[in-house]
């Protein structure tokens, strides 16, 4: 197989901001694409070639910054990695001019920040491509990473039974998303006071709906696992909630995962996105069986974000 064999829509959709922006067939040609990709990593070695990345953070990133530097890298492109107190953008001037001055000298952008609206108002103002690569509200990239890694293992997406464990962050609410389109069956278990969004939530189970799959909810961890094909679970204190570290290592401390309440579903395999917190929200023993996925997770964001590049940016009929 060969990229140019895969019907895949070049630069359709122009930005990936919540992951709604691709169809789900568009998503099972993207991870056709990483498949090849994966296997032939040096036969597109120019495909991005003469194209320039920008990378805007402003919160700290291993897989992410490596995934995208390593990536542009390899397809012949190069990438800049800019702090917002690098740019204007840190002395006041606005996303709208900031947007239109990268659009003039570069082929995409890649926002990694808090506020999911100023990723969405960078998109409003750009004429090239804008990549979410993580908000407090979602992480579309890592989504593509995790069902790129499942495809891997399980060999098909529909029908798999992932189980979600601690808080309801923006990785549930890519979940939620990636689950109701995939056709797969998702139940978030968390605390009450920490659900996911309730607008995402009611969505996804709509979309669920029409595609055969089931979104459920619920806050008491014993027997919930049973029949998981996936248990992934997250940090219970995202950047940002550090000043509530001691109150959600309390109220998160039932939902830790650890093998045995693994045992209720012995068949189940461990996910994790990263950074773990041992001892935490999983064990350490847990990290390093035989049932973890975390590590094949971490290498598939290379993989899967190469064939996002691909897609995005390799178009010379980009508005400039």
């Amino acid at each position: 197989m060969s990229i140019q064999n895969v019907k895949l829509k070049i630069c359709s959709p122009r930005h990936l901001l919540t992951l709604k922006e691709f169809t789900s067939t568009e998503i099972i040609e993207l991870l056709d694409v990483a498949t090849h990709l994966k296997k032939f990593p040096s036969k597109y070695s120019d495909a991005l070639r003469g194209k320039t990345l920008a990378l805007i953070f402003d919160k700290s990133s291993t897989r992410t910054r490596l995934s995208f530097e390593v990536g542009m890298f390899q397809l012949g492109g190069q990438s800049l990695f800019l702090n917002r107190n690098d740019l204007q953008l840190g002395r006041g001037e606005t996303i709208e001019d900031s947007a239109r001055v990268f659009s003039r000298m570069i082929h995409g952008i890649v926002i990694r920040t808090f506020s999911q609206k100023m990723v969405e108002e960078f998109a409003q103002y750009a004429s090239i491509p804008v990549i979410n690569g993580l908000t407090d509200m979602y992480h579309p990239c890592q989504l593509l990473a995790d069902l790129f890694t499942l495809r891997e293992r399980f060999h098909k997406l529909k029908g798999l039974q992932v189980v979600y464990v601690g808080d309801g962050n923006n990785m549930v609410h890519s979940w939620l998303i990636a689950a109701s389109m995939m056709s797969i069956n998702f139940k978030v278990i968390c605390p009450k006071k920490y659900k996911p969004n309730t607008e995402i939530f009611q969505e996804a189970q709509v979309i669920a709906s029409k595609n055969k799959s089931l979104i459920q909810m619920t806050h008491g961890i014993k027997g919930a696992l049973a029949g998981a094909d996936v248990v992934y679970t997250d940090v219970w204190t995202s950047m940002g909630q550090e000043q509530e570290r001691s109150k959600r290592l309390k109220e998160f401390k039932s939902f830790q995962i650890n093998q045995k309440l693994l045992k209720e579903t012995p068949n189940a395999v461990f996910m994790h996105c990263l950074p773990a917190h041992r001892g935490e929200e999983v064990t350490a023993e847990v990290m390093a069986s035989d049932r973890s996925l975390v590590w094949e997770q971490a290498e598939n964001r290379l993989h899967v974000q190469k064939a996002l590049l691909i897609n995005l940016l390799n178009n010379d009929k980009l508005k400039r």
